[in-house]
């Protein structure tokens, strides 16, 4: 659905970090990395990370993080979110989706911190989920995240590119995170970034994840750190993604608009998250199902699809139904739920060909025929 898309620029990009002798991890091109990307979101720092788990990570215990502390987030999000969550012993608390965006509800997080403050619970931070590309309402989630004293860590690993009110997904809150996995809009294989305009809070994250070593001759450490940061060869690639980047955002809204002309017309189907797209990175394209008016299901398209070997999938399942979840606390009000049991994940690759883009709209132009 969202091959990588690299070519010359980036093998060529690849081959000179190989040959300036860089191979290790760090180097020239992650401290160019570092700055190109925090540049173009428009903040002061960038730490170039293994993962945007380990960003996530990193970012929680910065915070301060701890066991016994609860973090709200979003349950429409990808198991990673979650689980850097539990890696600090803390508590994941989730919150569902505003059904037109799937993106964490402000009005639930509200409530939310109204009654976990009221409870005397300590609420350690935020953790917002930009969904398939689309930024959060920043605007409502931060004004509550201020009134009741609680950081965001903005998880935007799915929406490099994006905006929210002209300001650039990976700049809110105080950090955000990127992926460069190799389904992300752009990629360095597998890699992330932690973001944001706080110093000190760069150089706390850089730190633990070069094993939380002191500044000495010798190995000297104070505090447990990880093995974290993000190798020379891997930030070449991505400062080469890097200059592509809104050209393949182009090519996705090409699909996007594809898809808007394939279900214009079908009874019962809307394309996720179509309204206010212009400031999305689309990085996936879905489609919402109403089953009773379109006369057929998510799973019959997708079997239709899988005979022609075109890959699709259901909308993220909700962290609250995972098994491991199983017992997690949450505001849950059935929205992601119906998100996922009607959601599909169309290809939607900037990688896409010309006869795979045709080969996609004639299998679905045949379905909906029939």
């Amino acid at each position: 659905m969202s091959s990588p898309d690299v070519g010359q620029l980036e093998e060529d990009a690849v081959v000179a970090a190989m040959r300036s002798g860089w191979i290790a991890p760090l180097g020239p091109d992650v401290d160019a990395f570092e700055r190109e990307l925090a540049q173009r979101v428009g903040v002061g720092h960038g730490v170039a990370l293994s993962s945007g788990t380990a960003a996530l990570h990193l970012g929680l215990l910065t915070l301060g993080v701890k066991p016994g502390d609860v973090v709200v987030t979003s349950t429409m999000t990808f198991a990673a979110t979650t689980n850097a969550i539990v890696y600090t012993g803390a508590e994941p608390y989730f919150v569902d989706a505003d059904p037109s965006t799937g993106n964490m509800d402000p009005a639930l997080l509200r409530e939310t911190l109204t009654t976990l403050r009221a409870a005397g619970e300590n609420v350690a931070a935020i953790v917002p989920v930009d969904l398939l590309g689309k930024a959060v309402d920043y605007t409502s989630i931060l004004a509550s995240a201020n009134e009741f004293g609680v950081p965001v860590l903005a998880d935007a690993a799915e929406s490099l590119g994006a905006t929210h009110n002209g300001k650039a997904a990976g700049s809110f809150g105080a950090a955000s995170i990127v992926s460069f996995n190799g389904n992300k809009i752009m990629t360095t294989s597998g890699g992330g970034m932690l973001l944001t305009d706080d110093a000190d809070f760069a150089k706390h994250v850089r730190y633990l994840a070069t094993q939380a070593r002191q500044p000495v001759v010798h190995y000297e450490h104070t505090d447990i750190g990880y093995n974290y940061r993000m190798s020379n060869l891997l930030a070449a690639l991505g400062r080469a993604q890097l200059n592509r980047l809104d050209d393949m955002i182009a090519k996705r809204r090409e699909m996007r608009e594809l898809y808007k002309q394939l279900f214009a017309a079908a009874e019962g189907v809307t394309v996720f998250g179509a309204d206010g797209d212009e400031d999305d990175n689309v990085w996936l394209t879905s489609i919402l199902v109403d089953d009773d008016a379109a006369g057929w299901q998510p799973q019959d398209l997708a079997a239709v699809l899988a005979d022609d070997s075109i890959e699709s999938r259901p909308l993220w399942k909700p962290m609250h139904l995972q098994p491991v979840f199983a017992g997690t606390r949450g505001a849950i009000s059935g929205a992601s739920e119906k998100l996922f049991r009607t959601g599909l994940t169309l290809p939607s690759g900037s990688a896409l060909t010309p006869a795979e883009r045709a080969r996609v709209k004639e299998a679905i132009s045949a379905f909906l025929a029939r």
